[in-house]
């Protein structure tokens, strides 16, 4: 644990880094572009639902019935769509961290070509939305207790999330498929904890993503090195 607590300080104190405040910004805008559109689409939607099916002009009841959708859909979604658009400057956030703290690691890093990154995304959304949807009907079940679905969804996403970030730096370097990430199970759990608390939060979460990726990248290189040490 002190070693994710140590990763997740060296990547806050790497925020300010140029290379890194630029994935930031594309990770921010491209997020917040996607939410935009889709709440421009479901406006018009809701706009042409109200005037055919309740008759007369809408007098924007769709504009804020469409607000409202995106605030929901914002707060569940932001992780889902943040870490899907993260994985296509994955490299430029692994590469940042490399150069001022392994440089020696350049050597082994592997570039995804484009179709393998859109697969990784894709299986990431897959896993995301089908395990949500696993533990809905234990989430439900336990909605009577105030917070045990909060606790079921933060658990699942943590999992998740822990698995994804380490995947973005490991497929970088294995050197085969059968090589295992030097992340133990209950590190990559906390890492993919914290940073699926720092997504619940408002503007924070624009830097979570980076944040974990960042931090991932210190885990796995300090990881083999203490293995080759070992």
């Amino acid at each position: 644990m002190t070693s994710l607590m140590r990763a997740l300080a060296l990547s806050v104190g790497q925020l300010g880094d140029p290379a890194i405040l630029r994935v930031l910004g594309k990770t921010a805008l491209i997020s917040l572009g996607i939410f935009a559109g889709l709440g421009v689409g479901l406006y018009f939607l809701l706009e042409a639902a109200l005037e055919r099916y309740a008759g007369g002009d809408p007098q924007g009841f769709g504009a804020l019935l469409a607000a409202a959708g995106m605030l929901v859909a914002a707060w569940l979604l932001f992780r889902v769509v943040a870490l899907f658009v993260l994985q296509f400057f994955a490299d430029e956030v692994v590469e940042a961290v490399e150069s001022r703290h392994y440089p020696h690691a350049a050597a082994s890093l592997r570039r995804l070509p484009l179709r393998e990154e859109l697969a990784n995304s894709l299986r990431s959304l897959g896993r995301t939305v089908g395990f949500n949807l696993l533990a809905l009907p234990l989430a439900a079940a336990l909605l009577v207790t105030g917070i045990g679905t909060a606790l079921v969804f933060w658990t699942v996403n943590a999992l998740l999330l822990g698995r994804e970030l380490q995947d973005m730096v490991w497929l970088r370097h294995r050197r085969n498929a059968d090589e295992i990430a030097p992340i133990g199970a209950l590190t990559r759990f906390a890492l993919g904890g914290i940073v699926a608390a720092m997504l619940l939060v408002p503007f924070v979460n624009l830097l979570a993503p980076v944040l974990g990726a960042a931090s991932a990248t210190h885990l796995v290189h300090r990881g083999r090195t203490e293995r080759l040490h070992a």
